[in-house]
């Protein structure tokens, strides 16, 4: 093994322990950062692959035509009839044409409202592939009240692939996502609407503004906007409202002016993908299941959020919301053999082992997000690699504000959730 590939086996094998700690964040939110990061990524290319991007920038007043029209309209309902985006597959024995990034710019500027600028344009040209290169466009627009940055791209979806894995339609649970305005809309035809006020950094309800539109067609066609308030990510922290509402979002994402653009994604593979995983995962009907059973009944539930070895609630017992997760794993010895002690552990922390060699950790600090917020939380690991993690915080969410003076259950029912063990019935 030469010294670069020792190196990278040592990094990849610490990374896994380090992570391996943290009970792991729901699958909607990993599937937003893999697209977000996916797109980043895109358009840093494009500021350097000169064959596969074309950079425009413009200057003085736009003149905008297009969705909104001379007027820059607010509502969706201005779009002529039969506008909605329509998503086209291509026959299997043609290879669909490319379209440039700077065409990508001009649909975008051209759905813009009129009497604005635009600078430091850029768009990503498709491309079938291998790699495949999704179409995409991104530019500065500014007004006398301001300026977004704003951009575009265009994907298709992976049939074989799970919908809660892959693309960035949905709303995040309150439990990750807790300032998030979310909604969600079934379009005649089949379309899916997903539109989105939050924050660049989701976990405050203050700073820069961030508002995205994502429209998923049947066939899998996935086309989203987003919209930075004050200038680009990160780019301000004024808290002012993007320039575009999100009606005017709307509009850009439904416009029929990007058809060319679908019409160049690559078809689906004829035959599915093959699942990323193949480890072996807790239902999510048995992960809910389990946990509501130790809730008391004079109780209630909301804002569930259930996926193969996690779940996440809400859990009011009339004193005040309490977010209660449990996450259920197999085959974790390896990782987490030395990580079970209190070693390095913030707060206040308790380790021991069973009569039957489960080892379990138990644990009450303050949350790792800031704020007041107070998280309790009991980790088992049985001798054969089977885990659990039980945790709670005394919010609907451990970014949210403080609900109650602390968490509704107490570290014995935390415990005693952990070690059932109907979670694993194989």
């Amino acid at each position: 093994m030469s010294l670069d590939e020792d190196f990278e086996t040592s990094m990849i094998r610490a990374m896994s322990r380090t992570a391996s700690e943290f009970p792991p964040h729901s699958a909607d939110l990993v599937r937003r950062s893999v697209a977000r990061g996916r797109r980043m990524r895109l358009f840093a290319a494009a500021r350097t692959a000169v064959m596969a991007v074309a950079v425009v920038t413009t200057g003085g007043t736009l003149m905008a035509t297009g969705a909104l029209g001379s007027h820059g309209g607010d509502a969706p309902d201005q779009l002529p009839a039969g506008a909605p985006v329509r998503s086209t597959e291509q026959p299997p024995s043609r290879t669909p044409s490319p379209i440039s990034g700077e065409e990508m710019v001009r649909t975008l500027k051209s759905l813009l409202p009129s009497g604005g600028t635009v600078s430091a344009a850029s768009g990503m040209t498709s491309q079938v592939g291998p790699p495949v290169v999704w179409p995409g466009a991104k530019l500065a627009y500014s007004t006398a009240k301001g300026s977004s940055s704003i951009d575009i791209d265009l994907t298709r979806l992976d049939p074989g692939t799970p919908s809660d894995e892959q693309g960035q339609g949905g709303c995040l649970p309150v439990e990750v996502r807790p300032y998030d305005k979310c909604t969600t809309e079934k379009l005649p035809g089949g379309a899916v609407l997903n539109t989105t006020k939050s924050f660049t950094h989701p976990t405050s309800d203050t700073g820069q503004k961030h508002w995205y539109v994502v429209l998923t067609t049947p066939d899998g066609v996935q086309l989203s906007v987003e919209e930075f308030g004050g200038g680009s990510e990160k780019g301000s922290s004024s808290g002012a409202d993007p320039l575009l509402s999100i009606a005017q979002l709307t509009s850009i994402v439904r416009s029929p002016a990007w058809n060319k653009a679908i019409n160049a994604l690559p078809a689906p593979d004829e035959a599915p993908s093959t699942p990323h995983s193949t480890k072996k995962r807790v239902p999510a009907a048995r992960m809910t299941g389990v946990l509501t059973s130790h809730l008391p009944r004079s109780g209630t539930v909301s804002d569930l959020n259930a996926g193969d070895g996690m779940v996440q609630l809400v859990y009011d017992d009339g004193h005040g919301k309490n977010m209660v997760e449990a996450d259920a794993q197999y085959d974790r010895t390896a990782l987490l053999g030395g990580d079970m002690g209190c070693t390095h552990v913030p707060g206040r922390c308790e380790a021991t082992t069973l009569r039957d060699g489960t080892r379990v950790k138990k644990v009450q600090e303050p949350s790792e997000k800031g704020g007041a917020a107070q998280v309790w939380v009991v980790d088992t690991l049985y001798p054969d690699g089977r885990r659990v993690v039980v945790r709670e915080v005394n919010s609907y969410a451990e970014s949210g504000p403080v609900t109650r003076p602390r968490p509704a259950l107490s570290m014995a029912q935390l415990l005693s959730i952990a070690l059932d063990k109907r979670f694993f019935t194989d």
